[in-house]
């Protein structure tokens, strides 16, 4: 019985190893987008403001996207609650 759950946590303890280097690789891939790629995704963005059309003509990494997009739904949830 000890036998069976040290390997179920080996294994699972693996699964997790392997889905951190994957997640680790894929949110840190450079960005492959053209230029053309970028200035149409900041004509899409224009109309939720300058500064978020300005950032899709950067190189950045998933990660860095979507770190952009937790703090932008953050300062929005602020926005909302703070309205009265």
């Amino acid at each position: 019985m000890n036998t069976q759950s040290q390997s179920k946590f080996l294994i699972m303890a693996g699964l997790a190893l392997v889905v951190g280097v994957v997640g680790y690789y894929v949110l840190n891939a450079p960005d492959r987008r053209s230029a053309g790629d970028k200035i149409g995704d900041a004509i899409n963005e224009l109309p939720n403001g300058l500064d978020k059309a300005s950032r899709q003509l950067e190189d950045r990494t998933p990660g860095e996207k979507l770190g952009d997009a937790a703090k932008d739904a953050g300062d929005d949830l602020k926005k909302a609650t703070n309205q009265q």
